[in-house]
C-alpha cells in the first residue's frame, strides 16, 4: 500500500506541472488549448515508445484501452482549455469532482469495500477543496470545462483500476497517448501554430509530465483498490497552489491553508487507517 501511495504523490505532482506548462504556453505565448493537449499525447506517446515491449502492443485489442482513450482526450482538452481561462488552483477545485465519482463508481461496479471511516474522510477532502475554491463566484465556461474534465476523469480513474487487472501499465501508458493523441489530430490541425525553442521547451515539459504522471498513477492503481487511493488524488490541488505561487505569484490566504490541512488529515489519515 505505501509503494502505491508514494507513486500516486509523484503522479499526483506531475500533472498539475503539465497543466501549469499548457497554461503558459496558452497565455502568455497564444497557443490553442486543443493543439496543446495533442502536443501532450503526442510528444508523451514518442518520449515512451522507445521503452514499450512489443509485446504490450496487443492492448490495442482490448476495447476498455479505446475507452480509456477517449475518455483521456476528452477530459485533458477540456482542462486544458479549462486552465487557459481561469486561475489553475479554481480549476483543479472544480475538477476535483472526479475522486468523488470515482469513489462511487468503484464501489457501485467494482464492488470494492467501503467503510464510514474512509467515506468520512473522502468528504474531508472535498471539504477542505471547497474552503480553498470558496465557489460563491459565477459558474464561468472555463469552470464548466473543468467540471467535464472531472467528470471525464473519475470514470478514467476507475476504468484504469479495471484495466490494471487486464494489461501491462506500460501497454496501458502507450495506448492511451496513443489513442488520445489520434482522437485530438483534426483539432490539433486547425489551431497549428508557429513554434520556437522556448515553447518547444514548454511543449515537452508539458507532455513529459502528463505522461509520467499518468504512469505513476497506473502503477499506483496496479497495487490497490481506488476506493483506498481516491483521497490522494486530492493531492493534484496542492501541486497546483503550489505551482501556482512559483510559476503565477499567487499564494493561498488563510482559509486556503485551512483547506490544504484538511487535505493532508483525509490524505495521510486514510493512509494510517489501513495500516
Amino acid at each position: 500500500m505505501w509503494r502505491a501511495i508514494f507513486f500516486m504523490l509523484i503522479g499526483m505532482i506531475l500533472i498539475p506541472t503539465g497543466d501549469a506548462a499548457s497554461k503558459l504556453l496558452s497565455n502568455a505565448h497564444g497557443f490553442h488549448p486543443y493543439f496543446i493537449a495533442w502536443a501532450r499525447f503526442a510528444l508523451g506517446a514518442l518520449l515512451v515508445l522507445p521503452f514499450i515491449p512489443r509485446s504490450c502492443l496487443t492492448v490495442f485489442r482490448n476495447p476498455l484501452a479505446w475507452i480509456r482513450g477517449v475518455l483521456l482526450a476528452v477530459g485533458i482538452s477540456a482542462i486544458t482549455v479549462a486552465v487557459s481561462l481561469d486561475d489553475l488552483a479554481d480549476v483543479f477545485a472544480v475538477f476535483f469532482v472526479g475522486p468523488i465519482i470515482s469513489y462511487i463508481l468503484a464501489v457501485i461496479f467494482l464492488k470494492e469495500t467501503v467503510n464510514l471511516q474512509r467515506t468520512a474522510l473522502l468528504l474531508l477532502g472535498f471539504c477542505g477543496i471547497l474552503i480553498i475554491a470558496r465557489p460563491g463566484f459565477g459558474f464561468s465556461a472555463g469552470l464548466g470545462f473543468a467540471l467535464l474534465a472531472g467528470t471525464t476523469y473519475g470514470t478514467f480513474l476507475t476504468l484504469s483500476r479495471v484495466a490494471a487487472s487486464q494489461e501491462e501499465p506500460q501497454g496501458l501508458l502507450i495506448s492511451q497517448m496513443v489513442i488520445a493523441a489520434v482522437i485530438t489530430t483534426p483539432m490539433a490541425l486547425m489551431y497549428w501554430p508557429s513554434q520556437n525553442m522556448a515553447t518547444l521547451g514548454l511543449l515537452t515539459v508539458s507532455g513529459a509530465s502528463s505522461m509520467l504522471g499518468n504512469l505513476f498513477l497506473i502503477l499506483a492503481y496496479a497495487r490497490a483498490p481506488a476506493t483506498r487511493l481516491a483521497p490522494f488524488i486530492y493531492f493534484q490541488l496542492i501541486g497546483a497552489l503550489f505551482l501556482g505561487w512559483i510559476i503565477f505569484d499567487t499564494l493561498p490566504d488563510g482559509w486556503g491553508l485551512l483547506g490544504l490541512g484538511l487535505l493532508l488529515v483525509s490524505g495521510f489519515g486514510s493512509a494510517f487507517l489501513r495500516r
